[in-house]
């Protein structure tokens, strides 16, 4: 098999390295360093780690929060500057007028998630997002009422679907309990295929009012089919709306083309906003015009030729900005235009090989520990096919859960780890090395030795 002729040497992973032509990216971020694995609640002292502690660390928990872009710094600056300087002038005089502030995130959103402009919106946050878009687009009846999610979707969405069916049955008269429908693996597989979304929602019938999945599953790293879903559920009459958490920053997308009704996002992950950075929406043309959608009104969803008139009549601007409530958190925006600066310098098309060959890499060099392990193995819960995943591989680890994760910290690297047995490494393309997977890799051999 291809895992026992790969080079397991450090010196070929900085040959992989040195020929990464997306290499410079990485010094656009301020890596970790070892110091944030050691003192208090790391569960071992400064002394014992065997790297000096400014030394960056292996950061693998771009799933989870981001690195911070340089450039971040700066960009939040800039607008405190104004602030200081202008007062409430910088609504219109400042060098990034915050009017119009959130405008300057459509084209490069756009072309992270293959949308036109006109349909995406930065706002808000992830759950907010789902439940403004919700009140449009779950509209349930006595008869047609279930919203189908994947079992293993982030907890989030799980409360936010219940309290929207919750919300809804005392009005349309059908039981809550019954109202969400979980989707399972089919025994024996620990990933969702097509054909089982699919099964579900004919057995289902004519009761399905809306299908909500995470686009990649948070626990499983798995990219689901999103256009083959999609297509499935509008040629049911069902809406679709996708939960992009996992996905927007990490794999490639053509919402607009695959036909998905919404979807909303969060941009602390793989966009590397910073910790509970604003969020974002996705609203197909195709409804952006209908002003019979039932929607939750804001000041900052009125159109903004007649905003300042002050009307108490709402008039919903022909955008996916229509949806957004408040004017926008200025400061938590900001350094998002520095990471989203270096999306549209490399391509997400290019980020997306890189991250084929790093989750290549660390595959087989796992393969490679299981085959010459003569104790416990790592298993992996991602699915083998590229295809069907993101930039994130999820393992189990022989032994103990928290030993595991003791030497890992004591090797340097930041990883995400989930109850009961969960450890999700995130070898992201803008920052991540060869040879951080090729270190993880030893640390991995090291602990199932």
């Amino acid at each position: 098999m291809a895992s026992m002729t790969i080079r397991t040497d450090e010196a070929y992973a900085r040959e992989l390295d040195a020929a990464d032509p997306l290499s410079a990216l990485r010094a656009e971020f301020d890596i970790p360093t070892r110091r944030a694995l050691t003192g208090t609640g790391a569960g071992f002292s400064p002394e014992e780690s065997t790297e000096p502690g400014d030394s960056p660390c292996i950061y693998l928990c771009g799933n989870s929060l981001g690195c911070m872009p340089r450039r971040a710094r700066e960009a939040v600056i800039r607008q405190l500057d104004d602030w200081s300087m202008l007062g409430v002038e910088g609504h219109r005089h400042g060098r990034d007028p915050w009017l119009c502030f959130h405008e300057r995130f459509r084209g490069p959103l756009s072309r992270l998630v293959g949308a036109t402009e006109r349909e995406v919106v930065a706002m808000n946050s992830l759950t907010a997002n789902l439940h403004l878009l919700m009140m449009s687009f779950y509209r349930p009846t006595r008869e047609r009422y279930r919203i189908v999610i994947e079992d293993s979707a982030f907890p989030s969405d799980s409360y936010a679907v219940c309290s929207q069916a919750e919300a809804h049955a005392r009005y349309a008269g059908f039981d809550p309990a019954s109202a969400v429908v979980r989707l399972t693996p089919a025994p024996g597989e620990s990933s969702l295929k097509t054909q089982d979304v699919a099964r579900e929602i004919d057995r289902l019938g004519g009761s399905v009012a809306m299908v909500l999945l995470g686009a990649v599953n948070y626990l499983t790293g798995q990219w689901l089919d999103m256009p083959g879903i999609t297509s499935q559920c509008r040629s049911r009459g069902i809406g679709v709306g996708w939960d992009l958490a996992h996905a927007i920053g990490n794999v490639p997308m053509s919402l607009h083309d695959w036909g998905a009704d919404f979807a909303v996002w969060c941009s602390y992950k793989y966009l590397n906003a910073g910790p509970g950075a604003v969020g974002g929406a996705f609203v197909h043309e195709r409804h952006l015009a209908d002003r019979t959608l039932p929607r939750l009104a804001g000041w900052w969803g009125n159109d903004p030729q007649t905003r300042f008139q002050m009307s108490k009549t709402f008039v919903p601007v022909e955008r996916a900005d229509a949806w957004s409530l408040s004017n926008p958190p200025i400061l938590s925006m900001a350094p998002l235009i520095a990471s989203l600066d270096l999306f549209d310098r490399a391509r997400i098309g290019a980020l997306r090989q890189k991250s084929l060959a790093l989750t290549d890499y660390l595959e087989r060099l796992v393969d490679r520990i299981n085959a010459e392990s003569r104790g416990g193995t790592i298993g992996l819960l991602t699915p083998r096919d590229p295809e069907a995943r993101g930039c994130h591989l999820s393992m189990t680890l022989p032994g103990d859960a928290d030993a595991a994760m003791l030497a890992l910290r004591r090797a340097g690297i930041i990883c995400d780890f989930r109850e009961p047995n969960v450890f999700r490494f995130a070898p992201v393309p803008l920052y991540n090395t060869f040879t951080d997977v090729h270190r993880t890799a030893a640390a991995l051999r090291a602990i199932v030795a």
